[in-house]
């Protein structure tokens, strides 16, 4: 149940508005005197999920660049004994440790995920080669 004051009429069509408009949500909260929080969760109950991860969600100014090529697991690997490293040293402050935590979560999900796809592909190529050589019998017998 939503906590706090219920939002006006007015309030809604202003959020609808700033938010078509691109304002962050940092932005529309403090023009409307309200929590960057309660304005993303108003926005997403009000169905403008779309708009809302345009504009981002809260504190959030986070844009993915993919690669050109996926990294290998060596590259992986290598991420992670970084982080290990980093790991080891002496006063991380809580920010630090769990900024480490994410990149050791990343590389073990990215590790699975490489190996189903290099799974995946194995059996693509090997049912790719057992169509042709199906191929080549049915051409053989005709």
């Amino acid at each position: 149940m939503p906590k706090g004051k219920p939002w006006k009429v007015k309030e809604e069509l202003l959020l609808k508005t700033l938010i078509n408009q691109g304002e962050r949500m940092e932005v529309i909260a403090a023009k409307m005197g309200k929590t960057t929080n309660s304005v993303y969760l108003k926005a997403k109950r009000m169905g403008l999920k779309e708009e809302v991860t345009k504009c981002g969600a809260p504190s959030s100014s986070i844009e993915l660049e993919l690669p050109p090529e996926l990294p290998s697991i060596e590259t992986a690997l290598k991420i992670l004994a970084a982080a290990l490293q980093t790991a080891k040293q002496p006063n991380l402050n809580r920010t630090e440790i769990l900024k480490l935590n994410a990149v050791v979560n990343l590389v073990r999900t990215y590790q699975a995920l490489l190996a189903e796809y290099i799974d995946y592909r194995g059996i693509e190529r090997k049912l790719l080669d057992m169509e042709a050589k199906y191929a080549q019998l049915v051409k053989e017998t005709s």
